[in-house]
């Protein structure tokens, strides 16, 4: 996740706080352990100063040019996965090339979204591609690669849906290719607003964006808690230049609680479609991380 350790040392000991109130009886008494009568926070105030700060910003000016994806740069095979092993060797990051990778003249490649707007970037290699797929040397279950071939996919960005170019990965024993997305994002600008000094119940770092919806009227994210609550919530505050999302815990359980860090998918429902909407993370005054 995309934190400072400083910052998850922070959620970690409010969760211990919170877990030290839990095993002391100071959790609420309903019938699943909930505090319903608990008010919710009010993250208005901090919502309206990141929409503030970044509506008609030099930063969101370069923000709406650049490329950002919103989706994983990774689309899986059809079927994908076979079995666990499979399943094991990708989210571990564990493969082995068994074939030649091309090489390539080009040198860069266009991003083109729906409305014919386009960007030039540099093109990843086909070695640099499967370089961000294979991190591990371990003995364990690996995904065999046998070749790679250039295309093109479609990907969800922060402009909406964009044409990209991808390196098709042919996988042993599947008959569609893994697909890795060819370029790297834009640099992002530097955030127009300072983050939250310190992180509290009333409000936390959103881990990641899971999903835009396809009609843009409402987005998936995972959001933290812990294990002595009753799980994550997400407030949101539109304006016309962006989408501010606040997440909080909700209640506290009662019994015994251990120390984790959680995250779940949450979905927020928008009053109308994101568009060229700027998604913002009230805590840290930044869009919405989408992919890593």
């Amino acid at each position: 996740m995309r934190t400072t350790t400083s910052r998850t040392v922070q959620l970690l000991t409010v969760l211990g706080l919170l877990a030290a109130g839990c095993g002391a009886g100071g959790a609420g008494t309903g019938a699943t352990g909930a505090d319903d009568s608990e008010p919710a926070p009010d993250t208005q105030p901090r919502a309206l100063k990141v929409a503030k700060a970044w509506d008609g910003s030099s930063a969101a000016e370069i923000w709406r040019e650049g490329y950002y994806p919103m989706a994983d740069p990774v689309q899986l095979p059809e079927g994908a996965f076979h079995n666990e092993a499979d399943k094991e060797a990708y989210f571990s990051e564990n493969f082995v090339l068994r074939g030649d990778l091309p090489e390539t003249s080009e040198k860069d490649a266009k991003v083109t979204w729906q409305d014919g707007d386009s960007l030039t970037l540099p093109l990843m290699g086909a070695r640099e591609a499967y370089e961000k797929l294979d991190n591990n040397d371990s003995p364990g279950p690996r995904l065999t690669v046998t070749g790679a071939k250039l295309s093109e996919t479609t990907l969800a960005t922060s402009r909406g849906p964009a044409t990209v170019p991808v390196w098709l990965f042919t996988l042993k024993g599947y008959d569609t290719p893994l697909k890795q997305v060819a370029l790297n994002p834009s640099k992002p600008p530097e955030p127009p607003i300072e983050a939250v000094d310190q992180v509290s119940a009333d409000l936390w770092e959103l881990n990641k964006l899971v999903e835009v919806a396809a009609d843009g009227r409402s987005v998936t994210v995972l959001a933290h808690h812990g294990a002595c609550d009753d799980g994550p919530a997400v407030d949101v505050l539109e304006t016309d230049g962006s989408v501010v999302l606040s997440g909080h815990i909700v209640g506290t359980s009662d019994g015994v609680c251990t120390l984790q860090l959680l995250a779940k998918k949450v979905t927020v429902e928008l009053d109308r479609p994101l568009g060229d909407r700027i998604l913002l993370d009230a805590f840290t005054g930044r869009p919405v991380r989408g992919t890593d």
